[in-house]
């Protein structure tokens, strides 16, 4: 079974990512925090072997932009922004393995993140299409995903 995110579930996905976002401010650590939805990955980020808990932490009121934030060192986070305000559109297919490792039952559960590439200035700055981190919303499993789609790029502009 292929799960598709399509876009109409785009804005439930946002609705979903600001209410399980913490209230820590940007800059605030928190090593095992209580009342913060913690985010295991299931396969650590590539150059990161050892860091596996994350939770979601806005960095705008909308909550439009978010840090993931280790919870395991205090000087590793990466900002992320869900497809929809950038790429309404995208709606990525994710395999069988994807499923099973994130413990999916339906796409609805699926949140897509875009992670980052702060440039000089918002007109160089980049979210990577090809490798979304996905996000299961009932178990907080993730997992950052190579998409097989040759045609999304790794560094599409954040704003056109």
């Amino acid at each position: 079974m292929i799960v598709s995110v399509v876009p109409s579930q785009a804005q439930e996905e946002h609705a979903a990512m600001s209410a399980a976002m913490s209230g820590a401010t940007p800059g605030q650590f928190a090593p095992e925090p209580v009342d913060i939805p913690v985010i295991e990955l299931v396969h650590p980020m590539p150059g990161f072997p050892s860091e596996r808990r994350y939770t979601l932490v806005k960095l705008d009121d909308d909550g439009t932009l978010c840090a993931l934030r280790s919870l395991e060192r205090e000087d590793l986070e990466f900002v992320v922004v869900p497809p929809l305000t950038f790429y309404p559109a995208y709606a990525p297919e994710i395999g069988d393995d994807v499923v099973a490792d994130l413990g999916v039952e339906q796409a609805a559960d699926v949140l897509v993140l875009l992670i980052v590439h702060a440039g000089a200035d918002l007109a160089s700055t980049t979210v990577n299409l090809r490798a979304p981190l996905l996000v299961n919303l009932a178990t907080r499993r993730a997992a950052q995903v190579l998409l097989d789609d040759p045609d999304l790029p790794v560094a599409a502009p954040l704003v056109a």
